[in-house]
This record gives C-alpha cells, sequence and structure tokens, in this order.
C-alpha cells in the first residue's frame, strides 16, 4: 500500500463501538486534536492579551490577531459539540432530492469573499445531478470541506461532480496543490503529515460524510490532494429501494435534531439588550453568533467573508442597510435577512405578502425567531 494514499472511506468504516481498540484509538486522536486546536490559539491570545496589560495599548493589527485567535478557539469547540452530536446516532435527517451542482455553487458563491482575500481561486467543473440527502446536512459538509481544503490549498481548488456509470451514483472531487510548484521539480515532493491533514475540520467532514452515508477518499500524491465523495442514492427516473416514505418534498427536520447547527448568524442590533435577547433565543440551535452594533460593523465585518444570514433590528433600517443588502444580494440572492420589528407578537417569512425580508416582532423573538431562521436558512440551500 501507498502510504501517500490515505483512504477515509466513511461507508465502509465500522459503526462506534465502545470497547472497539480501534475506534478508541480514533477518539483518543480526537480528543487529542480538539485539546490542541482550542489550547494553541487561546495560548497565543493570553500571551498577547498579557502584552497589552504591560505596555497598556494595542494596534489595531494586534486587536484583529487577537479576535482571530479566539475565534479558532471558539470554532474548534463549535466542532467538538458537532462531532458528538453527529456521532451520537440521534441526528434526525430528512431526506429530500438535491440538486449536488446548485447546493456546492452557493456553498461557493457564500464563501466568495474569504477565498479571494486569501488569495485562493475556486474552480468548479460541475455536471448537473440530482441526489437524496439532508440538504442541511449537506450544505454543512460543503462549507467544512472548503474550511479544510483553504487550510492546504496554495492557488486553486478544483471542485468537479460528474455521475458513475455503474453503478449509477454521483460522485464530488475537490482536489488542489498543496505544495508550491517548484518543489515539485524532481516529482517526489513528501506528503503533509497525517496530523496536519487530520485537524478538526477533518475529522468534521470524515463524521458528516459518515452520518449521511457518503463514501469518502482522499489521497494525496504528487504535490497533490483529492477528496471523493460519493453519493449512493442519486436520483434518477426509476429510484429503486426508496420509498415515498423515505422522501420529503421540502425541508422537514425538527430543531431539536439541530440540522442548521455550525451555521453563521450575524446579530446586528445598536442596543445590548436586543443583541442579547437574540442570541439567547437562538443559541439553542448550535448556530456560531456573531454580534455588532451598527450597519457599519457589519459591513466591516462582511468584507473578508459572509455569514449564512444577518438577523437586524429594524430601527437602523437605512439607505446604509439597503446598500449593504444589494451589495450581499449581488453575490448571493437568497441570501437570508431577517429584520426585528419594534412593535407586535407576529412574524412573516421573506417572499409570503411581496416582501424580501422575514419579519419578526419584537415580542415574538424567542418564541418564532428560532423557526423563522431555520426556514430562511434552509431556503438558501
Amino acid at each position: 500500500m501507498d502510504m501517500a494514499d490515505l483512504d477515509r472511506s466513511a461507508a465502509t468504516r465500522a459503526s462506534s463501538v465502545p470497547d472497539d481498540p480501534v475506534d478508541g484509538e480514533r477518539w483518543r486522536e480526537l480528543v487529542s486534536s480538539v485539546g490542541r486546536e482550542i489550547a494553541m490559539p487561546l495560548t497565543a491570545a493570553l500571551e498577547r492579551i498579557h502584552a497589552l496589560i504591560g505596555s497598556g495599548k494595542i494596534d489595531r493589527a494586534s486587536l484583529r490577531a487577537l479576535r482571530e485567535e479566539v475565534e479558532a478557539a471558539r470554532r474548534a469547540g463549535m466542532i467538538a459539540q458537532q462531532l458528538a452530536r453527529y456521532a451520537s446516532g440521534r441526528l434526525r435527517q430528512s431526506h429530500e432530492r438535491v440538486p449536488l451542482a446548485d447546493t456546492l455553487k452557493t456553498a461557493l458563491s457564500y464563501r466568495q469573499r474569504e477565498t479571494e482575500a486569501r488569495g485562493i481561486t475556486l474552480k468548479p467543473l460541475l455536471k448537473p445531478a440530482d441526489v437524496i440527502v439532508d440538504a442541511s446536512l449537506l450544505f454543512s459538509l460543503f462549507n467544512t470541506l472548503l474550511d479544510w481544503a483553504l487550510v492546504h490549498a496554495r492557488s486553486q481548488i478544483e471542485f468537479g461532480i460528474d455521475v458513475k456509470t455503474w453503478p449509477a451514483r454521483a460522485r464530488l472531487t475537490c482536489s488542489f496543490a498543496h505544495r508550491p510548484a517548484d518543489e515539485l521539480d524532481d516529482g517526489a515532493a513528501a506528503p503533509l503529515p497525517a496530523p496536519d491533514l487530520d485537524s478538526l475540520s477533518w475529522h468534521l467532514v470524515d463524521q458528516t460524510a459518515s452520518t449521511m452515508g457518503l463514501p469518502l477518499t482522499r489521497s494525496v500524491r504528487d504535490g497533490r490532494i483529492a477528496v471523493t465523495l460519493e453519493f449512493p442514492r442519486t436520483a434518477h427516473d426509476q429510484m429503486e429501494g426508496l420509498s415515498t416514505i423515505e422522501l420529503d418534498e421540502g425541508f422537514a427536520a425538527s430543531t431539536n435534531s439541530k440540522p442548521l447547527a455550525g451555521s453563521h448568524v450575524l446579530v446586528v442590533a445598536s442596543r445590548r439588550e436586543m443583541r442579547v435577547r437574540v442570541r439567547d433565543s437562538i443559541r439553542h440551535m448550535g448556530l456560531i453568533i456573531d454580534l455588532v452594533a451598527s450597519v457599519e460593523e457589519a459591513a466591516e465585518f462582511c468584507r473578508d467573508g459572509l455569514p449564512h444570514a444577518i438577523v437586524v433590528e429594524g430601527i437602523l433600517s437605512g439607505e446604509r442597510l439597503r446598500a449593504l443588502r444589494t451589495e450581499i444580494g449581488s453575490e448571493v440572492p437568497e441570501f437570508p435577512f431577517i429584520e426585528i420589528i419594534e412593535e407586535g407578537t407576529g412574524f412573516e417569512m421573506s417572499g409570503f405578502s411581496g416582501i424580501g425580508t422575514a419579519r419578526v416582532g419584537r415580542d415574538a423573538i424567542e418564541s418564532a425567531l428560532p423557526s423563522v431562521l431555520m426556514f430562511e436558512l434552509s431556503k438558501a440551500l
């Protein structure tokens, strides 16, 4: 076996058994990864804080670095929570017919600003194919795969979708160079060490694919990394082995299953009380939540990368917010905006009654916002 080839087949891997030594080793490695990826950025952040205490001042660059370090630790904690939830086997999935290429294009459009800021280009070569999966989990899988690829890719990430003829199933590939071209002249560049590749993001890719029943393989050869996902339940005119009961016609997963866990929501509210209320009302959904106090701060936040939805205080409506919506809408036409209006206990979904923005009354934040947010996020998939 070529040691450069790393096979991560989720379809053939045994289910978790507490006394299985192989499984036990896997989880020991995972716990080690969690500790490492939380401790490292927090240690750097603590050192930066000590320097701040000593000097009594911090410049803009150091403040940005401090935020990135804390964000990295928070992200590691969120991934650990998602891994535990997926591995528990209690996640309820809503299977529906999903256009694979369209879903991938949507996921990539959300990350366009971030990839451009990193100097990475995305090259999708996608053939149309419909698959039977949980749409929200698929969207999360694509985002996590891109998180992992962005860490290792040098300049371009290629995505491809094709359909195997036998057995008839869709196949998605993600490939990129992880070494500069001048290091590949001898044709024998050493592969990255496994700990570098097997980050928490990769563990989450692996676990999500396993939860969805998707065979996953990864290979490293000649300076390139290639990841392949196969979709055993690929839709065609005569879908065998799939009953009508199994196939949902729309998004139907319960909030208890946290189907959109890991999605990123930005809350924009000038009043601290409003920011706290919105945050507390949706924190049980497993979302990554960021809070800002003005539209200007929201625009600055979105400059390097878009969240998956924005919840905004209605009193901030104005020309600047309209400009931000137009700017984001040009990149992601179905981007979810939810407005918190000052009065009322009602709510409206976007697209109903001719409105383009979902609305939730201030007195209905706790009761209605989670459902509205889930609908808007799932509709954007």
